[in-house]
């Protein structure tokens, strides 16, 4: 079955929401990224006008930032402790928006979406 981005047919209370138009191609979404921790391996997607989009799909790097912004560096991911998105992820060392990722110098927040954008980028705490 194909994924939607489109709105529900079912509203909270359960009722049936009335549709006016049929469903289009553009609706359609594409399956996730699921960036895993590994050698890196990046994927150029055709995106609507021509456009292209990089879907990271595996990264052994991060570029973390201290607290306050002014230092970044490359540091290698170690593992990935939690995941606010699905538990199973940490499990599965699948990166997301929001993981928790364990460097060298200690626990970062990634801030990017690796999936969309190519990189990751995170946050020291």
């Amino acid at each position: 079955m194909a994924r939607s981005q489109r709105r529900s047919v079912r509203k909270a209370s359960g009722g049936r929401y009335h549709i006016s138009t049929k469903k289009k191609k553009r609706d359609l979404a594409r399956p996730a990224a699921l960036t895993m921790v590994g050698t890196v391996r990046k994927k150029a997607i055709r995106t609507r006008g021509g456009n292209q989009k990089i879907r990271l799909l595996s990264s052994t790097f991060a570029n973390v930032s201290s607290l306050d912004g002014k230092v970044t560096t490359k540091l290698e991911i170690e593992d990935v402790e939690d995941n606010q998105a699905n538990r199973d992820f940490a499990r599965r060392k699948i990166v997301t928006k929001g993981a928790i990722i364990r460097t060298s110098k200690g626990n970062a927040r990634v801030t990017s979406r690796p999936g969309q954008n190519g990189t990751v980028e995170a946050v020291l705490f």
